[in-house]
Order: C-alpha cells, then structure tokens, then sequence
C-alpha cells in the first residue's frame, strides 16, 4: 500500500505542508529545522515512500519531466544527443521523455500534442522542414523549446545549430590545399536550410581556389532511398567525370554509404581520392582513417540545450538564446 504525505504527516505529528516542503528540497528555504527534516527524510525512506508525480504536476504545475524530439534513434548522431540531454537533465533533477518524429511532420506534430498534454516542462526538438505549423503555436503559447542541429531563422527561437556553412568551407579547402581539384558533394535532404548551408560552404571554398563548381560533381541523393540511390548517383559521377580526385560528404551516412560502393569497386581511397566529411561514426576510423572530418560537438549541443531550456523555464521572458557552434575539426594524416 502506498503512504501518502498525508499518512507520513500524521505519523510524525506535522503538518502535510512541512512533510511537502521537506521531500520537494525546500527546507533549508522554508526555515524548517534540520532535526524535523532528516526525521522527515528517515521515515520516507523507511516506508518507501513514492510520490505521486502526476498528482504533483497538477498541483504545481510541473511534472519535472522534458521532452526531447528527434527524426530517428536509429541514427547513431541522435542516439548520442539523446543520451547527452538525459544525463544533462539529469543534473538539474529532470527526467526524459524521448521520440522519434521519423521526419514525418504529421508525426512530429502528432508528437509534440501528446508531450505537451503529458504536462512535459519543455521541448527541445530537431524539427523536420514542414512543421513551422506547430512551432508556430509554441511560440504564441510561449511554451518552452529549443530547437537543435536545425533550425528557421525568421522564428524568434531558442537554437543550437552548427556552423554548417564554416565547416564545409574547412573542410573542402583542406582538400584543395592537397592538390585535389574535381571535388564532388554528395549531399541530400536539401529542403532543410542547414544542408544548403553545407553546400554552400562547398562552394565557396571551390570559388576561392578559384575551381569551377562543376554540375556534374553535385549528387543529391534521395533521403529516403539513400542506400540504393546513392549508387545511382556515384555511378553517374564515375561517368561523367572519370578523373574525380575528391569527395565530400554533407552527413555521415552518406559517406559511409559511399565507403561501401568504394571497397565493392576496389577503389584506391588512400591516395588516389581525397575524402571530407561533416560527422562521423566510429567506423571511420577503420574504414577511412585519413578522411578529414568536422565532428558535430555532440556533448555541447546536449549540455546547452538542457541549460537553455531549464533557464526559459525559471525565467519565461529571457531574450531567446541564438547559438551557433563550431565543429571540431579532425585531420588526420
């Protein structure tokens, strides 16, 4: 049988408000003395007392519990900025709430509904392109949310983004310096702003060193179809411009997908063809170890967005944070 506050209240002889005070670490602010505390505490812990949360999120307003919404778990990237805002959350007693929206708006929508009528303190969400609708609504209910890896710039917002347009240009220039001069992009998922970033920072790192960006280099594979598709798009390059010398890609499974039609080919990628790439999987140090990599700083997207989102809650009307993070760049030789 669970104890109520109202059972530990009667059985030491207090008030159910001490006992309340005392479990949710008000104590000390409520000048209740130490002795009355730790009897408090001791008998809690004695009978097992579990509280009722629920009940407490309706009487408080607050579940203690954030909600966290991304495109897929399956994708090795998210699965790390999911374990990274949990422990984060952690720190600052909340707990999570996690879904996958499989970048399907309606899902995603579908998603965010049902956290907020769980009674979830706040969101941080990956946003696919086509749900401004929903976001729309959270922002003139002044519901609490940040938005991470993406992004709508004409949204007054919190977000964490990466400098997706710096780090493509570092990335493609270093394999210019090293004497490559027909690089390709292999990019997909073009509809969302921070991919055309990535391409654009290609670009501009081809117009400095002052290459032609040549259409034939440019293969956008499908997203949904990326492991057949991006054959299709490999082959046409190979055909079109035999003596391509390097590659980058704008996100991670591509590039391993790329990796396998290499190997199958027999294809020399330690010399012959220089490899770029946004992310990383661990793989790559196998499979690629010479591929120069902008690695996504996974930890700081996970720690920030928590500290964003909890000081929105303590302060509804804090100016929106706008944070743009540099990736850490990996060349190795």
């Amino acid at each position: 049988m669970n104890l109520s506050m109202k059972d530990i209240a009667n059985a030491l002889n207090v008030s159910k408000t001490t006992v309340s005070w005392v479990l949710a670490g008000q104590g000390d602010r409520r000048k209740i003395s130490l002795s009355t505390q730790e009897k408090i505490l001791a008998y809690a812990r004695k009978v097992n007392y579990q509280p009722n949360l629920l009940a407490r999120s309706l009487t408080n307003g607050s579940s203690n519990t954030l909600g966290l919404v991304i495109p897929s778990i399956d994708d090795e990237f998210y699965a790390h900025i999911a374990r990274e805002v949990e422990m984060e959350a952690e720190k600052y007693s909340y707990s999570l709430t996690f879904c996958s929206s499989e970048t399907d708006p309606k899902r995603e929508s579908r998603i965010i509904r049902m956290l907020k009528s769980k009674r979830v303190d706040g969101l941080i969400i990956a946003p696919t392109k086509h749900s401004r609708e929903e976001l729309d609504i959270l922002v003139e209910e002044k519901y609490p949310f940040v938005l991470i890896d993406r992004y709508f710039p004409e949204l007054d917002t919190n977000y964490i983004i990466l400098d997706n347009e710096g780090s493509s240009h570092q990335l493609v220039t270093r394999l210019v310096r090293d004497g490559r001069k027909k690089i390709a992009l292999i990019t997909s998922d073009t509809h969302l702003l921070v991919m055309n970033l990535r391409r654009d920072g290609y670009r501009r790192a081809l117009s400095e060193a002052g290459l032609p960006a040549i259409p034939a280099l440019y293969g956008e594979v499908k997203r949904g179809e990326y492991v057949t598709d991006i054959i299709r798009v490999l082959d046409g390059i190979f055909t079109e411009v035999p003596d391509v010398d390097g590659f980058y890609f704008s996100t991670h499974y591509l590039a391993m997908e790329a990796l396998r039609y290499f190997y199958r080919h027999g294809m020399d990628i330690t010399e012959k063809i220089g490899l770029a790439c946004l992310h990383t999987v661990s793989s790559f140090e196998i499979l690629a170890p010479r591929m120069y990599i902008a690695e996504q700083p996974i930890r700081e997207i996970g720690r920030q967005a928590v500290q964003i989102l909890v000081n929105e809650l303590k302060s509804a009307d804090r100016e929106k944070t706008k944070m743009v993070l540099p990736a850490v760049m990996n060349f190795n030789e």
